[in-house]
This record gives structure tokens, C-alpha cells and sequence, in this order.
């Protein structure tokens, strides 16, 4: 039990500080965004922030795990496609940058649908 309960406080504070960043990082992430031609990009920026920290602290807290879990599924599912399409990217070492946050990203939403 106590295993588990470390688990998610650590995925969780994986996801809350990762939207902390997003507040505190908006402007670069921003510009980031629009490179990728997301639409409205500063308000993804600060909308899939306040997904990750409301969906991090679910599980933090040990609270509204299936909420949270869609949350953040809300959050990296679009993300994920939009964000890391490494098949488009011709630079080898760019490639194999968004290959693996995409690849890192399928594997959290793998563990998301696990936990529903």
C-alpha cells in the first residue's frame, strides 16, 4: 500500500511541476507552440498547465483518481500527436528527441488508461 502510495504522489508531482512550468515558462512555450501550429497557442499553454497540475494533484492528494486520470489524458493525447511528430522531422538528432517524448508520452497514456 505504501508502495502505491508513493507512486502516484511521484507521478502526480511529475505532472504538477511540469504545469508549474508552463505558467513560469509560458512566453517560451508559447513560441514553441506556435512553431507547431497550435491553434490559440498561448491559451494551450495555459490551459494544458492547469490540466497537468489539477490532474497532478489528484494524485497527490490520493483523490478523484479517475477525474484526474482524464484530465490528464485530456491533456496528452492531443499534446502528444500535435506536439511530437517526430515522423515529419527530417534532422536525425531532432527526430530521435520528439521519437521519445512521443514514445514517453504514449507510455503515460498507457498508464492512464491502466489506472481507469
Amino acid at each position: 500500500m505504501a508502495i502505491a502510495i508513493l507512486g502516484s504522489i511521484v507521478f502526480g508531482a511529475y505532472f504538477v511541476y511540469s504545469g508549474f512550468n508552463h505558467f513560469k515558462n509560458e512566453k517560451m512555450l508559447t513560441g514553441y507552440a506556435k512553431s507547431k501550429q497550435v491553434p490559440s497557442p498561448r491559451l494551450a499553454v495555459l490551459g494544458t498547465g492547469a490540466l497537468m497540475i489539477l490532474g497532478g494533484l489528484g494524485f497527490i492528494l490520493q483523490m478523484y483518481f479517475q477525474e484526474s486520470a482524464v484530465l490528464l489524458l485530456i491533456f496528452l493525447v492531443p499534446t502528444t500527436f500535435m506536439m511530437h511528430q517526430f515522423w515529419k522531422v527530417s534532422d536525425p538528432a531532432h527526430k530521435m528527441n520528439e521519437q521519445i517524448n512521443f514514445m514517453k508520452n504514449i507510455a503515460l497514456i498507457g498508464a492512464l488508461l491502466m489506472m481507469l
